[in-house]
């Protein structure tokens, strides 16, 4: 048996045969040597000698066990030396027969020489099932151990005791730079055979599995988990927990605010696992989490022991633009802007700073909201109280603009101490503005004390006060009748408001802007911020106002128009403006008249047009209301009717003449007479159908 094993072996070095796993062979001999037991003891042989061929990796300890199969056997030694004669003279006569054969190995017929070997269905059958028992069973799928038999550069081989080897890329051991052969891996199964018959394994996804199953646990177990923080991201960092990123938001790394994110990064720390999202196979860890439980029954304990007016040393935790948080060792409080000086705070930054170890006082707190009111100038005594005793009403005092509103300005004349200035006490004029156009922030400007309470702790000043007040004796320096110029400041739907001088302010009414024009609105007359000259008409000290007038300016010129413009008188005229009620036409002179719509009909009966030029007849002149009313119609109507009674003047004389003449002549009437007297009838006749006709077109 050693000879034959060992001339397979020679056999096989030669042809190139590839070797097997050596680790195999014990394992089918050990399953021979319970199978010797049978009497079939050359067919054993030759199944061991047929798997020495084909899988061409025996070693001699193999051959020596196959030896100890006859040995052990029950067959007498006679038929075993026989037997084995008959065996080693098979053997010689196949290795002479392949020994001589020219046939390359990748052409060499298996099947002829499985035949020849003795192999049949049967014991083909045998030895497949011998085979597959030295094998272990895997499942795709699934997570197995396996263990690493070689490692390159490029790949790492694994052996999970299936017919194949797994190759996985290196790349998946990245993260363990101690690995070397011999060491166990869990490896993830993803197909026991592809195509080509290779076993495809993965080490990273089963370290991925065995995550998610680790991070499920803890997160049902609230299980504190250790993580690296790999780096920082957008809102938090990136923490390696089993293997997975976890995301630990910024808000959750402590209960103080973090202002250097990078000081976390490489650090080993203990997370609680608050939120997976299995869909998107998200992780949100956190380490506030840990200390939040401690911290809450800490502040429990701390607000119990807290009173009103209690001082305190705490450390600037956080700088906000309305206030600033205290830590006073566990507990947060707040210290509102307006309780961290007793004068006006624009940023809390001017006061304290982060980290900064101070006193406050506590001003209130809320044992269910666990709120606590701080203050930081309560420490200190009130400005108020340190004022000037002899500041009295009238006093001028200098300060600076801290504040700016809409209604007016604070200023600060000592720290702590302010007084408002109302827009309206900025000047004299009663056309108010806003308190930006007198004064800015950080100015310093110079006021006087209207009012001060010391025990309210309020004070009124003023600007204007500086100066004289403008309407003292505004009978001698703006008496009725006077002359002046005025700026327009505004306009109202009744009239304009003029300024004079700064504070002393008119109204011009829209009927005293023009003697001639019929003004509806002041707009069509001026505009705001334009000079006008004014009279004044009447004063009102009291309140302060001024009857103002523009017309008044000129003479009036109604006395001087109404011998021009008088009744019946004929006057060309434009149409400016046209409405249903009738048309407005401008006259020479600067005078509007009014036309109503059925004095408009032109001669040809048509109505008149906008800007249209006619001839219009004055049938109305009022002086006191400066009215003119007129005609067009009358014009030609009016010429018409006096045509026609010259007319009729003057046919009435020719008749009495006529019958004149007939009275002197009938004493002497001859025929003569009697044809002229028929002429004259008849010439009588149609003087009488003339009339009658013209009395028809009447």
């Amino acid at each position: 048996m050693n000879s034959n094993s060992e001339i397979l072996n020679e056999e096989n070095l030669q042809e190139n045969e590839v070797p097997a796993t050596t680790n195999e062979a014990p394992e089918v001999s050990e399953a021979i040597v319970e199978v010797s037991e049978t009497p079939e003891i050359p067919e054993i042989v030759e199944t061991a000698e047929a798997i020495e061929a084909t899988e061409t990796a025996e070693t001699q300890p193999e051959t020596t066990e196959v030896s100890e199969v006859s040995e052990v056997s029950e067959t007498p030694a006679t038929e075993t030396v026989a037997e084995e004669n008959e065996l080693e003279q098979e053997k010689s006569k196949s290795k002479n027969k392949f020994k001589n054969s020219s046939i390359p190995v990748d052409q060499f017929d298996w099947d002829a020489f499985e035949k020849e070997a003795g192999y049949g269905d049967e014991n083909k059958e045998n030895v497949e099932q011998l085979y597959d028992q030295t094998l272990s069973k895997i499942t795709e799928n699934e997570i197995v151990e396996g263990l690493v038999t070689a490692i390159n550069k490029r790949e790492v081989i694994v052996n999970v005791g299936y017919k194949s080897e797994g190759v996985i890329g290196i790349s998946e051991f990245r993260y363990n730079a101690d690995l070397k052969v011999g060491d166990k891996v869990e490896v993830y199964v993803q197909t026991a055979e592809d195509k080509r018959g290779q076993l495809l394994l993965s080490h990273k996804q089963a370290r991925s599995m065995r995550s998610w199953d680790r991070v499920n646990q803890a997160l049902e177990s609230n299980e504190i988990v250790k993580g690296f923080i790999k780096c920082r991201t957008k809102g938090g960092m990136i923490v390696d927990v089993f293997g997975i990123e976890a995301f630990l938001p910024g808000s959750q790394i402590d209960v103080k605010p973090i202002r250097d994110y990078d000081i976390f990064v490489g650090k080993n720390m203990e997370f609680k696992i608050v939120k997976i999202n299995h869909e998107f196979r998200n992780v949100v860890v956190s380490h506030k989490a840990l200390i939040e439980a401690e911290l809450e029954a800490q502040k429990v304990e701390i607000i119990s022991k807290l009173e009103k007016g209690q001082v305190l040393e705490g450390m600037v935790k956080n700088i906000t633009t309305y206030g600033v948080f205290i830590d006073l060792g566990g507990v947060d409080g707040l210290i509102h802007i307006t309780d961290l000086s007793w004068g006006r705070v624009n940023d809390p930054k001017e006061v304290v700073e982060l980290d900064q170890k101070i006193n406050v006082v506590i001003l209130d707190f809320d044992d269910s909201k666990k709120r606590i009111a701080l203050g930081l100038k309560q420490l200190t005594p009130h400005p108020w109280d340190s004022i000037d005793p002899n500041l009295r009403v009238g006093d001028h005092v200098k300060g600076q603009v801290v504040v700016m509103a809409d209604y007016g300005a604070f200023i600060e004349i000592a720290p702590g101490v302010e007084g408002l200035v109302h827009v309206s006490e900025m000047s004299w004029s009663q056309h108010l503005r806003s308190a930006q156009d007198f004064l800015k922030v950080g100015e310093e400007v110079e006021t006087v004390i209207l009012t001060i309470d010391k025990d309210e702790r309020k004070m009124s000043l003023g600007i204007k006060q500086l100066k004289p007040d403008p309407w003292e004796n505004i009978e001698t320096k703006y008496p009725i009748g006077s002359r002046h110029q005025a700026r327009v400041r505004n306009f109202t739907n009744f009239g304009v408001f003029v300024e004079i001088k700064e504070g002393v302010e008119g109204l011009i009414h829209v009927s005293d802007l023009s003697w001639t024009k019929k003004i509806r609105h002041p707009n069509e007359f001026t505009s705001v911020g334009s000079e006008l000259d004014v009279m004044v008409l009447e004063i009102d000290k009291d309140n302060r106002r001024l009857s103002l007038g523009h017309k008044q300016l000129e003479e009036n010129p109604w006395e001087v128009f109404e011998t021009i413009f008088y009744v019946d008188s004929i006057h060309e005229g434009t149409i400016v403006e046209l409405t249903e009620k009738g048309a407005v036409v401008a006259l020479p002179y600067g005078v509007e008249g009014f036309v109503t719509p059925r004095h408009l009909i032109k001669e040809n009966g048509t109505p008149a047009r906008f800007d249209e030029k006619l001839m219009f007849k004055v049938i109305e002149f009022n002086k006191n209301t400066r009215k003119i009313l007129l005609s067009h119609t009358r014009t030609y109507e009016d010429l018409r009717r006096e045509t026609e009674a010259a007319n009729k003047r003057g046919e009435e004389a020719n008749t009495q003449n006529a019958v004149k003449k007939l009275n002197s002549s009938i004493e002497k009437t001859t025929l003569g007479d009697i044809s002229e007297l028929a002429a004259l009838k008849e010439e009588m006749q149609s003087v009488d159908v003339q009339v009658d006709n013209s009395e028809k077109l009447e």
